[in-house]
């Protein structure tokens, strides 16, 4: 692939990937190679090339015959990424406890200052905002398999939530990324990793990732507490 088109597919996948983790393109929405092409002004093969990345990140899924969509995973895919998205954030907190880069502390409140410019003001970007944080803790552990893994891990679980959550709280978010922060700064890699553990355990808590009972007794019964009132 040329130059020129390796930075066109890597501006549309960017783009696309952006509008999934907003929230813009939910969940099974069709994504056509031609309309997606026409909106960037770019061909389908430089689509064809950004929606492939995108599917091996597990943001899109290709059906047969029927083109690409914007994922949907599971609640047990949903349970799967969020154990290991844990594991993996753990080692980012052991890894920064023993060597965080002379800037990372800037960086991470400078990023936190940007959460807490859009506090309750835009949930998409919030959403956004919430992942990159964990994203940059990785890449200050200097380890870029790592990186790449919570990367991808962050990605998914933020299309999780777009599916599966009942609210995003960008205030819980902001507060809990500071006290990771100050936790990291004290050298206490236990601490540190029981407020990440319970961060992303209220970040779980908001998906509501139990299977939910479909049967006509459950559905009507919330509407039979109405007439018993």
């Amino acid at each position: 692939m040329s130059e020129n088109k390796t930075t066109l597919t890597d501006a549309v996948h960017d783009l696309l990937r952006k509008a999934i983790i907003e929230q813009a393109l939910k969940p099974g929405m069709r994504l056509p190679e031609d309309t997606v092409g026409e909106q960037f002004g770019v061909s389908r093969t430089i689509v064809r090339h950004a929606l492939v990345r995108l599917e091996h990140e597990g943001l899109v899924v290709t059906r047969r015959n029927r083109g690409a969509f914007v994922a949907e995973p599971s609640r047990d895919e949903a349970q799967h990424v969020f154990e290991v998205r844990r594991c993996l954030e753990n080692d980012v907190i052991r890894l920064l406890c023993q060597r965080m880069p002379g800037s990372g502390y800037d960086r991470l409140e400078a990023h936190v200052r940007q959460e807490e410019a859009v506090r309750g003001k835009d949930g998409p970007v919030s959403i956004r905002l919430a992942g990159e944080f964990h994203v940059l803790l990785a890449e200050l552990t200097g380890n870029p398999v790592l990186t790449r893994y919570v990367s991808e891990v962050v990605l998914r679980c933020s299309l999780i939530m777009s599916l599966y959550a009942r609210s995003h709280s960008s205030d819980c978010a902001v507060d809990e990324h500071s006290q990771i922060i100050a936790a990291i700064r004290t050298g206490d890699a236990q601490r540190a990793i029981e407020i990440m553990e319970h961060h992303l355990g209220a970040v779980a808590g908001r998906a509501e990732l139990a299977a939910q009972p479909d049967s006509i007794q459950s559905i009507l019964s919330h509407y039979g507490k109405e007439l018993a009132q």
